[in-house]
């Protein structure tokens, strides 16, 4: 099979459902014209699927002619409540919403691979199974698909994520723990408000929340093995009303950070113990509300290996990017907890075509050429993986 000259052959295809994507970005749970654009186009190529996953995920299956495993390809497809100033000719025509994070690449890029997995299934074994999922960003959509037996069966699954601190054309893959688990926290501080000027009749809320603050960055620093890693931080810190008010009431949001399950699985006690400790010793309560929303991301290393080869097959000899474990958050990992995974990420970083934004930031763009890369891998890795 000329792998190679079947993507080639889809780039119009692809790159022109990457734009019209982008031009109609729907935040999570809402991705209803995605969703219907994406069913029309696996019924047009006789392709079988069925709603999985709150109102707008997508299961497909294609079967091969031979023998093999059943592998499961995932792509997210909700956007993010940002206002984009890309200046594209197919910008947001959604005011206050983009695809910010690139989405939008990975529907298309599965979409695409899926006509080409279609078109040579009798050239492979196996069954390859397509989850296009919604409601990554809130962090609800990979558990509502596996939750209506989208990984039923499956031996392996596969996913990419476009990133810009990556070169086009290449990807980085590592085995182990890839990208962070994702926790968020509440904490509420309650005191006495009074007169600024009669602090001995209060329980001043916002010291106590200063110090809560500070307390916590020492849960890294002093509770995280030095060799492992976390990050805490705080988003918003809100209290007080007036100048000359000492405040009764605060209110802290943040996130916490970790690589390796058993880290994450102590942040909650943790984050609780601090807040509650301190707040008691400024004569306040501190209530904690604390939400793991995703594990660690960790890629099994049999799965990493074939991703490696594939890599090496479509991308090239210099296709493997070094890369360290990314600090950001995936619920990819629920699907990498069910069955042996591997999440890469698939470089589109280049500075002559302005593609040198992070991710989530309003001129986030990518560099198009390497998305057709991104279909070769999700062929080559799926045909590979369901011949082991």
């Amino acid at each position: 099979m000329d792998l190679a000259s079947i993507v080639r052959s889809k780039a119009d295809f692809l790159i022109g459902m990457r734009r019209r994507i982008h031009a109609h970005p729907e935040l999570s749970g809402r991705e209803f014209e995605t969703a219907a654009l994406v069913r029309e186009e696996l019924t047009k190529a006789g392709i079988e699927w069925r709603p999985c996953g709150l109102q707008t995920g997508t299961l497909a299956e294609i079967r091969g002619a031979k023998p093999g495993r059943t592998v499961l390809l995932r792509a997210d497809m909700d956007a993010l409540p940002v206002t984009e100033t890309t200046g594209a000719s197919f910008a947001s025509c959604n005011p206050g919403v983009m695809h910010a994070c690139g989405h939008d690449c990975h529907t298309a890029m599965l979409l695409t691979a899926a006509l080409v997995l279609q078109e040579t299934r009798e050239e492979w074994g196996g069954v390859v199974r397509l989850a296009f999922q919604p409601a990554e960003e809130s962090g609800e959509g990979a558990l509502s698909m596996i939750a209506q037996g989208a990984l039923e069966g499956v031996y392996a699954c596969f996913a990419m994520h476009v990133w810009s601190d990556v070169p086009a054309g290449r990807i980085g893959l590592i085995s182990g723990p890839c990208m962070a688990g994702t926790d968020r926290f509440e904490i509420d501080v309650k005191g006495v408000g009074g007169h600024a000027a009669q602090p001995e009749h209060c329980v001043d809320a916002l010291v106590a929340g200063a110090a809560i603050v500070d307390g916590l960055q020492t849960l890294v620093s002093r509770e995280v093995s030095p060799v492992d890693t976390a990050v805490v931080t705080i988003g918003t810190f809100n209290s007080g009303t007036r100048w000359n008010v000492i405040a009764g009431e605060a209110r802290l949001t943040g996130t916490v950070r970790t690589l390796r399950p058993e880290t994450a699985a102590r942040m909650p006690e943790a984050v609780g113990r601090i807040a509650r400790t301190i707040a008691a010793s400024r004569r306040a309560e501190a209530v904690v509300r604390y939400e793991q929303k995703a594990l660690p991301t960790v890629n099994d290393p049999a799965v990493t290996q074939v991703a490696r080869e594939a890599a090496l097959k479509v991308l090239g000899p210099d296709a493997l990017y070094e890369i360290d474990p990314s600090m950001v958050g995936e619920d990819f990992c629920h699907f990498a907890a069910g069955a042996p995974g591997c999440m890469g990420l698939l470089g589109v970083r280049n500075e002559v075509c302005g593609a040198v934004y992070g991710q989530h930031h309003s001129s986030y763009t990518v560099d198009e050429n390497a998305l057709s890369g991104g279909v070769a891998m999700y062929v080559q890795t799926a045909i590979d993986l369901a011949a082991r």
